[in-house]
């Protein structure tokens, strides 16, 4: 079996265990952590970063996670909304007076946070390099009309999600959400995660590698990589898209700081004796906002305020293969890292629902 180094319980030894196995299947270089009650009960890493693995991937290595960034773009809100500071059910106007245009008006901030905003595609396409300018494209979004009437119908915003609530964030607190992050977030807990990547972390950085059987033409945006919106796994390797602030899909870290921030929210507000929101400040995560089909992705999905919401779990994973796990009724988080990307339209891409499924192990 592959080596794992890092630090694990008696308990969660099945974890270490099943990051072992993935690095002996498909994985190039991974990372892997539980958090239990805000406090880490397994944080392990193996494998390389690079595909000729020659490189050891190491404990400060870090990973661009896609959308595992939304759940910490959401947190931001979440802790603006139980400081008074937001209004979840105020219009969105309400903060960012440019975004009533095109009949607007009644866009909630709760629907941006939803996916039920109606403002899923990008008006025309757009290539990476569109997205590293933020004013550019937040006044693109605030003169779009929705594409139906908000809060009735759900489509997956996957790239728009972070310009919309980011833009409340900042007009909230004169701060970009990477900055917000950084400084309310990222820096009380400790955590290593990144939206927007200072230089001094380049040589940190694994690169992205795309599945074993694409380029590195392939796309978010499907089969067509002209998609609007779709962004290339060689655009995700650039310096450009390190340096803008892109909160649906630009975070760096490893599933340590990936678990060690989302676990506040299973916990009650607190990780490691740090206190970012109340306990009652934590449950809009994982009230059910909207139920039923997703437009965009064709099938049914339940979301909370910035979450996936299963069964009693809720969280949310990015393109390609990363992902976290909140559990408020154990207070416990999962969450997974890693370099290889696998194209779940070839076939199911099960490995970090393997990490949590072996973290739950422990629990019975």
């Amino acid at each position: 079996m592959a080596q794992v180094q890092g630090t694990y319980t008696n308990e969660f030894a099945a974890v270490a265990d099943a990051l072992s196995e993935l690095l002996d299947a498909d994985d190039i270089g991974a990372s892997a952590a539980v958090f239990v009650n805000g406090e880490p009960v397994v944080d392990v890493w193996g494998g390389h970063v690079d595909a000729e693995r020659t490189v050891a991937w190491e404990r400060d290595t870090i990973v661009n996670v896609m959308s595992t960034t939304k759940p910490m773009t959401a947190l931001c809100a979440l802790i603006l909304a139980d400081r008074g500071e937001l209004d979840l059910s105020a219009p969105v106007s309400t903060y960012w007076p440019e975004f009533a245009a095109a009949g607007k008006e009644n866009v909630l901030v709760r629907h941006l946070l939803s996916h039920t905003a109606g403002l899923a595609d990008w008006p025309g396409k757009l290539v990476a390099e569109d997205l590293y300018d933020w004013a550019a494209v937040t006044e693109r979004l605030a003169a779009t009309p929705t594409q139906w009437e908000p809060g009735t119908a759900a489509g997956y915003h996957s790239m728009t999600f972070g310009f919309l609530v980011g833009e409340v964030v900042r007009r909230v607190t004169g701060r970009s959400l990477g900055r917000f992050f950084a400084e309310e977030v990222a820096g009380p807990l400790g955590a290593d995660f990144h939206i927007g990547l200072d230089a001094q972390d380049d040589p940190r950085v694994a690169r992205l590698y795309p599945p074993p059987s694409h380029s590195d033409d392939f796309s978010s945006g499907g089969p067509d990589s002209d998609a609007a919106g779709g962004i290339r796994v060689k655009d995700a390797n650039t310096e450009g898209w390190r340096r803008a602030e892109i909160p649906a899909a630009n975070g760096f870290g490893n599933a340590r700081g990936i678990a060690l921030a989302q676990s506040v929210l299973s916990n009650g507000g607190v990780a490691g004796g740090v206190r970012l929101l109340s306990k009652e400040g934590c449950e809009p995560a994982w009230h059910v906002e909207y139920a039923g089909e997703d437009r965009v992705m064709g099938q049914p999905a339940t979301y909370g305020m910035g979450f996936g919401v299963f069964g009693n779990t809720f969280g949310w994973g990015g393109w390609g293969g990363s992902l976290v796990m909140n559990d408020h009724s154990t207070g416990m988080t999962v969450a997974y890292a890693m370099n290889q990307m696998l194209d779940p339209r070839e076939r199911e891409d099960i490995r970090g629902l393997n990490v949590v499924a072996a973290a739950y192990e422990a629990l019975r």
